[in-house]
C-alpha cells in the first residue's frame, strides 16, 4: 500500500507549473526525438562545433611542434640592448637586401642609418636560419609620446647556445663601437640620453704645461691595466681625478679629450639637479669603461667644507641650507650621499670619476682624500709656452718669432680660452699668408 503525503502535493503542483520544469520537459522531448525540427537543429549545432574543434587540432599540433623545435629572444625598447641590436644590424650584409627599412638618427656612429622596419625579416647567420620581427604598437605607451617597440629573434633548435652566440656578437659589436667612439650622455628623467651634437676634443688640441698631459695619460693607462691587481687587493676598481683652477683654463676640454683618447663615453652629472637617491640611481646605470663627469662641485653645497665645530657650534633643529642654485629650498645632495657614490657600497666599478672645480679650498677634506680623489691637476693661467704652441697650431706656417711677437702683444689674454678666442677672431679676419704679427694692427 502506497502512502501519499498530502502536505507535499501543492509543492509538486507548483514545480510542474514552473518555467524550469517546462524547459526540462521540452529538452527531454527533443532528446527523445519527439520534436523532430528541434532535435535536428541541436544535432547540427553539435556536429558543427565538433567539426570546428577537429579542424583546429592540426593547427594546435603544429603550434606545439613549432614551440618544441624553435627558440625566440625578445629585446624591448626600454633596454639599452635595443640600440645595440640596431648597431649590429649595420654590420650585417643582409641589411642591404631588406626592402622595408626605417630611418634611424639615434645611433652613435652615423647621423642617419637604415635599419630593419616593421614586420618580419629573414636571414642566415652562422649557418642557421633566423627571423627577426620588428613590432611597433599603434598607440602611445602611457604618458610617454613614444610607441612601444620590440625586436624578436626566432631560430630553429632547442639549445640556447645559438642564441647566446648571436647575443655575444651583438655585445662585442657594441663594445667595439664604444672603443672607437666617445659620446656624451646627460640624465633625462630616469634615463641617460646621448647628446647628438657632441663632438669630442682631440687630445693634441689640449695644451698643458710641459709633461702634465703625458703624466696624466700614463696614470690612466696604468689604472686601466691594473684591474686584476685591484681585485687581488680587494680595492674598489675606480679612480677619481680632480681638475681645478680658474674658469677658462680647459678643465672640461681636458675631460673630453681624455675620454676620446681612451674610447670612453662621458656621463655628465649636474649635481644641483639630483638628490641622494636619484644620484645613486643615475650612477648605477652608468656602464663600465665610462667616465663620470661631475662639473663645478664647488657649486654644490654638499661638497663644501663643513663649518668648524668650535667657531660655529651646531644649532638645534636647524635645517641644512640649500645648495647654490637650488632656489626651491629643498635638500639636494648631501655630503654623505656624494661620498657613498664616489667610494661606498654604491660606487660603480671600472669607471673614472672626473671632477672640476674653480675653488678647491672650499671642498671638504673627506671629499679630497685618496680613494675618492686620487689625482689632482691644477690648470692655471696660460704660460708663455702654451700660448706659442696654441698659436702655431692655428697657424702652422708661422715662425717662432712671429708667434712670440703675437703673444707679447696680447698679454691681457691670461687663460687659454681667452687666447684661443683671439686666435679664432684673427683666423676669421685675416688669411694666414698675410699675418704680420710685428704690427700693432693685430693686437686684440
Amino acid at each position: 500500500m502506497i502512502r501519499i503525503n498530502t502536505r507535499k502535493l501543492p509543492a509538486i503542483r507548483r514545480l510542474e507549473s514552473s518555467k524550469d520544469f517546462k524547459m526540462f520537459e521540452a529538452l527531454k522531448h527533443i532528446l527523445n526525438g519527439q520534436h523532430q525540427f528541434a532535435s535536428d537543429g541541436l544535432l547540427l549545432m553539435i556536429v558543427g562545433g565538433l567539426g570546428v574543434y577537429l579542424r583546429a587540432i592540426p593547427l594546435r599540433i603544429w603550434e606545439w611542434f613549432v614551440g618544441q623545435t624553435t627558440m625566440t629572444i625578445t629585446v624591448k625598447d626600454d633596454d639599452a640592448a635595443f640600440v645595440w641590436v640596431k648597431e649590429w644590424f649595420l654590420e650585417q650584409k643582409f641589411l642591404t637586401r631588406i626592402r622595408r627599412v626605417d630611418l634611424d638618427t639615434e645611433l652613435a656612429r652615423q647621423k642617419a642609418a637604415l635599419v630593419p622596419g616593421q614586420g618580419n625579416h629573414y636571414f642566415w647567420y652562422s649557418g642557421r636560419p633566423f627571423r627577426v620581427e620588428f613590432y611597433r604598437s599603434e598607440g602611445k605607451k602611457g604618458w610617454s609620446a613614444n610607441r612601444i617597440e620590440s625586436l624578436t629573434f626566432w631560430t630553429i633548435g632547442r639549445n640556447q647556445i645559438f642564441l647566446k652566440k648571436i647575443v655575444g656578437d651583438i655585445v662585442a659589436c657594441h663594445e667595439m663601437i664604444l672603443a672607437l667612439t666617445s659620446s656624451l650622455h646627460i640624465r633625462d628623467d630616469s634615463y641617460w640620453t646621448r647628446v647628438q651634437s657632441y663632438t669630442p676634443r682631440l687630445l693634441d688640441s689640449v695644451i698643458l704645461q710641459a709633461g702634465e698631459k703625458e703624466q696624466l695619460v700614463r696614470d690612466i693607462e696604468k689604472f686601466r691595466a691594473s684591474k686584476d691587481r685591484y681585485r687581488q687587493l680587494g680595492v674598489p676598481y675606480h679612480r677619481g681625478y680632480l681638475f681645478y683652477g680658474p674658469p677658462g683654463t680647459g678643465k672640461t676640454s681636458l675631460v673630453s679629450a681624455l675620454a676620446a683618447n681612451f674610447g670612453m663615453s662621458i656621463y655628465a652629472v649636474s649635481l644641483t639637479e639630483f638628490n641622494d637617491r636619484s644620484l645613486m640611481r643615475a650612477i648605477h646605470d652608468v656602464p663600465p669603461n665610462s667616465m663620470i663627469l661631475l662639473e663645478d662641485i664647488d657649486c654644490m653645497g654638499a661638497g663644501n667644507a663643513r663649518p668648524n665645530s668650535v667657531s660655529q657650534p651646531k644649532q638645534q633643529n636647524q635645517e641644512r641650507p640649500s645648495a647654490p642654485g637650488n632656489q626651491s629650498g629643498k635638500t639636494a645632495i648631501t655630503l654623505s650621499g656624494l661620498l657613498n657614490v664616489l667610494d661606498g657600497f654604491h660606487a660603480p666599478e671600472a669607471v673614472l670619476f672626473a671632477m672640476t672645480t674653480n675653488k678647491i679650498e672650499v671642498l671638504d677634506d673627506a671629499l679630497l682624500r685618496p680613494g675618492r680623489i686620487d689625482y689632482r691637476l691644477y690648470l692655471g693661467k696660460a704660460a708663455h709656452t702654451q700660448k706659442i704652441e696654441l698659436y702655431r697650431r692655428f697657424f702652422p706656417s708661422a715662425s717662432v718669432s712671429e708667434s712670440e711677437v703675437f703673444v707679447e702683444l696680447n698679454r691681457h689674454a691670461e687663460t687659454m680660452a681667452e687666447f684661443q678666442g683671439l686666435l679664432l677672431s684673427l683666423q676669421q679676419d685675416q688669411p694666414a699668408n698675410e699675418l704680420v704679427t710685428g704690427s700693432q694692427q693685430y693686437r686684440y
